[in-house]
């Protein structure tokens, strides 16, 4: 048996035909620390009107902003570490920083939402009068501040989990700022005090909502998962279907990043592979699966039988074990 091994990289923002190794657009470190100034700014006339307004609404809202800003400042940091060059010890770069920086930003999502139904409930029992139109006011310029901070991340919310985290948490700021302004004015119009608390548990779901899909997609990277903008079983009828092929075995997917996605699989061909196969199939995994990093081995023969181990009783060794278009004779262990 002889063994022969592809590995291609490519930058996940590059075009077509181009290479290269930047990872983020560098407009977005402007968008951070433009982010995280409104943002801070605004926490703290936000919590020092709530304070003023005896409004738990604006004060559970500043402490949520204050969330947000620390997810900023995190994201930022993921996203600087993810440029730093590979080591010894860290062969892959530091890139899963911003995996993990979008799982703890899911998990201060969920935090601020514990806060803002605990402290909702105590309300309910006890309304408090608040000022109506004060809450109405600040909040109605958060709603300015939330929005704006929230397009400066619009175009890279879609290809990148880092910045949809930054994005999501801005965006619900927004509709919560926007909810605690109706609030605000209700109040100041029917004096019913209630409505304070009933607003901010309307916050949590708005919160949970937006957050939940990005903690269920964050920790399966974690894990990791396919990404989610991957079809595994599609890139495996590709590989299986290839000429020569008879099998793929070993097939494995994950994320490196948030941004970057990578590829190990074995191939099973008699004749073996030439550079011209596997630079083919490198480029087309990348352009059509949006896979950057492609590691691929050639097998002239299933010396172990790993491409029928979905027959042999679930030995766990690898996923999935398909016969190609040119097919191998089945065997069992």
């Amino acid at each position: 048996m002889s063994d022969a091994h592809a590995h291609s990289h490519s930058s996940p923002h590059s075009s077509p035909d181009s290479h290269g190794h930047s990872h983020t657009p560098s407009n977005f470190n402007r968008a951070f620390a433009i982010g995280t100034v409104l943002n801070l700014l605004f926490v703290f006339i936000e919590a020092g009107y709530g304070f003023f307004a005896n409004s738990l609404a604006l004060i559970a809202d500043a402490g949520h902003n204050l969330s947000d800003v620390l997810a900023l400042l995190l994201a930022w940091g993921a996203m600087a570490l993810a440029g730093r060059a590979a080591t010894a010890r860290h062969t892959y770069g530091f890139k899963k920083a911003t995996i993990l920086a979008s799982l703890l930003s899911a998990l201060f999502l969920c935090v601020a939402i514990g806060v803002i139904i605990w402290e909702a409930i105590v309300r309910l029992r006890s309304p408090l009068p608040v000022e109506g139109m004060t809450i109405a006011v600040v909040a109605a310029i958060g709603v300015v501040v939330n929005t704006a901070t929230a397009l400066l991340f619009m175009a890279g919310r879609k290809n990148d989990l880092n910045i949809k985290g930054a994005f999501l948490h801005m965006a619900a700021d927004a509709a919560v700022s926007a909810g605690v302004v109706v609030s605000g004015l209700l109040i100041g119009v029917t004096g019913w005090y209630l409505l304070d608390p009933i607003i901010s548990l309307a916050i949590a779901v708005v919160v949970l909502v937006a957050g939940w899909g990005l903690l269920r997609d964050s920790l399966h990277l974690a894990m990791g998962g396919v990404p989610s903008q991957i079809d595994a079983t599609a890139v495996l009828a590709y590989l299986a279907g290839l000429p020569g092929v008879q099998c793929v075995h070993d097939l494995h997917i994950w994320g490196a990043s948030t941004t970057e996605n990578i590829l190990t699989a074995h191939l099973v061909m008699a004749d073996g592979g030439d550079d011209q196969f596997l630079h083919h199939t490198a480029d087309h995994l990348r352009h059509h699966f949006n896979i950057h990093h492609t590691t691929i081995q050639v097998e002239q023969s299933d010396l172990h039988g790993l491409c029928h181990t979905e027959d042999g009783g679930g030995h766990g060794r690898c996923w999935p074990g398909k016969t190609g278009e040119n097919g191998l004779s089945p065997h069992r262990h």
